[in-house]
């Protein structure tokens, strides 16, 4: 297979960025490497460890052996932004007949369709940018009401048009959209607390670009131990409240955002009421309560920093 792809042109590049997760990002190269497509497509890897760099080295390894393009990069400026901007940005330097930029993360693993999936939504739709479903693999046992906790659930149904998708970590953007995006495409404001493909994607919505749905484009993403304990979905629903009120600040006129706040605090305890008799989780009717929680601190300057690491 390998062989044959590259005499194919390359109509599509995967781009991964990774941090200090090296056997995740092996699990998550092989499951790229194993795509079956009729087309030509290549790989990018940005390494955010720049001190490291073990992630670099780990795709290193595994890419001299397979026959299919690539880049391995490290980006020496810590957030997941930057590095996701650098990926993006060389990919489509580097190989510029290219039309489809993909996103995968470190801890997921694509199926073997996911690929001609995805893109094939994307040509037969003309779509600007196309998500798919990313279903989650619990490392231990869970109890229904985490396994069914907001936080886990992805967008469902069958292919179809969607106003926008709000992750990157299955995502499909178009050339035409990095083009007419200013640049850096995500906004580094958004490095350490997260949210910068929500913000980006709610620009795109805002720009007019056609975004779809893919159901068959389906990607897993591994939950470890540690992000399934109720104290730390608790503090990622208080983060999404940040973000969601980060992002409509930055987007709604002056003043909306706040109003916004008065409001999610009424519907924060009427879905949570609704939540709580519907599944008898008190974990799942923490969710719609604390997001507005979340937005208050965020509108007070307080804003957590999940994805800012010791050097």
């Amino acid at each position: 297979m390998g062989q044959e792809q590259t005499a194919k042109p390359i109509l599509a590049v995967v781009c991964i960025p990774t941090f200090r997760r090296p056997d995740w990002l092996e699990r998550t190269l092989y499951s790229v490497l194993a795509q079956k497509t009729d087309f030509g497509f290549a790989v990018v890897v940005v390494d955010n460890d720049a001190a490291k760099a073990e992630g670099a080295a780990r795709a290193g390894t595994i890419l001299a052996a397979s026959a299919i393009p690539n880049l391995i990069l490290t980006e020496p400026n810590q957030g997941n932004c930057h590095a996701i901007n650098r990926a993006f940005t060389e990919a489509q330097a580097a190989f510029v007949e290219a039309e489809f930029f993909l996103m995968i993360d470190d801890d997921e693993e694509a199926m073997p369709n996911w690929l001609a999936a995805i893109v094939a939504t994307a040509q037969q739709q003309n779509a600007d940018i196309v998500g798919g479903p990313v279903l989650r693999r619990f490392d231990v046992p869970v109890p229904k009401a985490i396994a069914e906790h907001p936080l886990f659930i992805s967008i469902e149904g069958t292919t179809r048009s969607v106003d926008q998708i709000h992750g990157s970590g299955n995502c499909l953007i178009r050339r035409r959209v990095f083009n007419a995006m200013s640049r850096p495409p995500f906004d580094v404001r958004f490095n350490f607390l997260g949210g910068g493909d929500m913000e980006f994607f709610t620009r795109c919505r805002l720009a007019g670009f056609v975004t779809w749905w893919c159901e068959e484009a389906v990607i897993h993403e591994f939950v470890p131990a540690e992000r399934v304990t109720a104290k730390f979905l608790m503090r990622r629903s208080i983060r999404t409240g940040s973000i969601n009120y980060v992002v409509d600040r930055t987007h709604m006129p002056a003043g909306t955002a706040t109003l916004k706040n008065i409001a999610s605090l009424g519907l924060g305890v009427v879905r949570g009421a609704a939540v709580l008799v519907r599944t008898g989780s008190w974990l799942g009717a923490s969710h719609p309560l604390l997001l507005p929680v979340g937005r208050i601190m965020a509108s007070l300057g307080i804003l957590p920093t999940p994805y800012k690491a010791a050097r």
